[in-house]
């Protein structure tokens, strides 16, 4: 099907996009908007190429399934080219500082996405790249896979203010992005964690700050059914984060009353849905009953990575 001119609604011409406390509540709708107008089209079989002869540098620090995949189709479908830069195969990898690393790269590429540990490393590329910056995940913020569960819980539920969101588990970087998105979406964000698993307090109470600006509210607790109790979204993710493996067997125990099963989805409405940002264990976190069950949406969740993530490249880039 021949390509028509379209117009997105979201306009960050040249802007990094670290966490979602860089965007606007508005920009964040405009973005969940363009979205969902490209799967329809991407469903559809349109053709829509707005990034031809673009390029995206993807550095990866970590292993990646659906990040890689997502990026990697997203920008084909754009009409784009995205390079995988995996930092073994980097100088950045043998001592390279960042900022030459960042000030050359952005000279042969349009935007950077980069999955890495540390986000000082993210912020510290972003400062000295002339090209857009992607976080698509550090140990603080996971920003693409909280704008595509918002574009999942508004496909639902077809709305997305006053709705309760309820993440139970490790006060994680998933944890602290989804906070940040209930409030700048003015929804009720509620984390659930075992006592010493909060999520980071400076996150917090930025999350509460920008709430109270959009009509939210957050709250963290370690009480998991008091935590659920009406909610409409149930979110989970694995005990130990990537990179932290090594606290597994320690955590399981302490996590175990944490666990996303049928007695505590009883707290929830009925017509509750569940999402886990993948990948997942079952019969840890989540048992199989619910993360297969006619509540979860998992899978819409993880398809949605793509198409907001091709909203935001164009973004950026054009």
């Amino acid at each position: 099907m021949a390509e028509e001119t379209i117009s997105l609604q979201a306009n960050l011409t040249g802007r990094s996009v670290l966490t979602l406390l860089d965007l606007e509540a508005e920009e964040i709708s405009a973005l969940l908007d363009d979205a969902a107008y490209l799967k329809t089209r991407q469903r559809n079989g349109e053709l829509y190429q707005p990034l031809l002869g673009k390029s995206l540098g993807m550095i990866f620090e970590n292993a990646s399934t659906r990040t890689r995949l997502s990026f990697e189709a997203g920008m084909t479908q754009l009409g784009g080219h995205a390079l995988f830069l995996s930092s073994r195969d980097m100088q950045i990898g043998r001592g390279e500082p960042i900022q030459d690393t960042a000030n050359v790269m952005s000279r042969y590429v349009d935007a950077v996405m980069i999955r890495t540990n540390s986000h000082a490393e993210v912020e510290e590329f972003s400062q000295h790249s002339n090209a857009p910056v992607i976080n698509a995940l550090t140990d603080n913020y996971h920003p693409c896979q909280a704008l595509a569960d918002l574009l999942t819980i508004k496909e639902a539920k077809g709305t997305l203010k006053g709705l309760k969101l309820c993440y139970v588990g490790d006060g994680n970087n998933v944890s602290h992005s989804l906070l940040v998105a209930a409030a700048k979406m003015g929804m009720e964000g509620v984390v659930a964690t075992p006592p010493g698993y909060e999520p980071d307090r400076e996150v917090v109470k930025r999350a509460e700050q920008v709430a109270q600006e959009n009509g939210g509210s957050v709250k963290v607790t370690n009480d998991p059914d008091d935590a659920v109790v009406n909610a409409d979204v149930i979110y989970t993710d694995v005990w130990a984060s990537m990179g932290y493996e090594a606290e597994q067997s320690a955590k399981e125990k302490v996590f175990q009353p944490y666990q996303v099963n049928e007695k505590l989805v009883r707290q929830a409405k009925d017509d509750y849905i569940f999402l886990h940002c993948l990948p997942a264990h079952r019969g840890e976190e989540v048992h199989t009953d619910i993360i297969d069950g006619p509540h979860s949406e998992i899978y819409e969740e993880a398809e949605n990575r793509l198409h907001v993530q091709k909203a935001l490249l164009v973004a950026v880039i054009q």
